[in-house]
């Protein structure tokens, strides 16, 4: 399938629950397990960390995470199905799926469920990807 999917396929896991390392959408997704989700939709066969801190200063797994998975530092504006870290808070980061340049999806932890968010986002960016061409 063509990346322009990966939004579209993170969709389907809008109302999902939350939970912390989740990687089920029927029990509940993180961040991460959200991407994992919308990859594995996709055809991809994500590559997902087994463990991670969540308060940390080195964001050495999340880039790891992106280009294991086929994502590509990005330039410019966001563009639908680009991979957004930002930083919430001090040592903490958060991945979200950009669905349109100002909607995104990610698993929500104060609402507990995967959930669509209007932008612009209130958050620092750290980093931002595309995800290249399956291989």
């Amino acid at each position: 399938m063509k990346a322009a999917s990966l939004s579209a396929a993170a969709a389907r896991f809008i109302g999902a629950p939350f939970r912390l390392y989740g990687r089920d959408p029927a029990s509940g997704l993180d961040c991460v397990g959200l991407v994992a989700a919308a990859l594995s939709a996709t055809g991809r066969m994500p590559l997902v960390p087994h463990a991670y801190a969540l308060r940390v200063s080195d964001i050495g797994n999340c880039l790891e995470f992106a280009s294991a998975n086929g994502f590509r530092e990005a330039s410019g504006p966001v563009a639908p199905d680009d991979l957004i870290l930002v930083r919430p808070g001090p040592a903490q980061f958060h991945l979200l799926i950009a669905e349109h340049r100002r909607s995104f999806i990610h698993a929500h932890a104060g609402l507990r469920r995967v959930v669509r968010m209007p932008g612009p986002l209130g958050w620092p960016v750290d980093r931002h990807w595309y995800l290249s061409s399956k291989d």
